[in-house]
């Protein structure tokens, strides 16, 4: 059964977060909120939770588009090419916010993203996700669990979206009421933003 911790972004207990960071360094997968709609998470360097990440959404890891949530832009190179001064001034001045920027893969891609081309870097404005990825010491891997078939409550009432994935996930967060719009994804691999998908942010 997943644990039900009411984290809130005004005063998160550092118990609380410790555990969800006890739970990822396990192999756990999370659901938490973002400055766009809860979202279910994992460990980026733990091979089966992303199996198990992949799993949940009906797809096969290779083929899995899982965006890196960061809590800034400092893991940038870890992950992605060199990428230009305008490109980075860009980012830096959407960020955070509710944006997924598609940009040119690295070679150091954890192994979950062996072959991958391109990676969606998130850094979302809430302090949630920020002190998870602080703590962990690296992003964590995400996916949205907005589905467009579902009935809207499932993705902004935390208790319901905990009653659904009860025996998929270890940890649900409830912050509160979420959003029920994805994030705008960009894609930046040309140098210049193309968007592929406009949600809550605006270009």
């Amino acid at each position: 059964m997943a644990k039900i911790l009411k984290i809130y972004p005004e005063n998160p207990q550092e118990n609380l977060v410790n555990e969800v960071i006890k739970t990822l360094n396990n192999g756990g997968l999370i659901i938490y909120p973002s400055d766009t709609i809860y979202a279910l998470g994992c460990n980026i360097f733990d091979i089966k939770a992303m199996e198990k990440l992949a799993q949940l959404k009906k797809i096969k890891l290779d083929k899995a588009k899982f965006s890196i949530i960061c809590n800034d832009l400092s893991h940038l190179s870890d992950f992605t090419r060199p990428i230009e001064t305008s490109v980075f001034r860009f980012l830096k001045s959407h960020l955070p916010g509710p944006f997924t920027f598609i940009l040119e893969a690295n070679k150091s891609l954890p192994l979950a993203y062996k072959g991958h081309k391109t990676i969606g870097i998130r850094v979302p404005d809430h302090s949630i996700p920020q002190l998870i990825v602080e703590k962990l010491g690296h992003p964590i891997a995400s996916t949205s669990i907005r589905d467009d078939d579902e009935i809207i409550e499932y993705s902004t009432d935390p208790e319901l979206i905990a009653e659904k994935y009860d025996h998929l996930v270890d940890i649900v967060i409830d912050s509160g009421y979420g959003d029920n719009v994805a994030s705008t994804i960009v894609d930046l691999t040309s140098g210049e933003p193309e968007i592929i998908r406009q949600g809550k942010g605006i270009i």
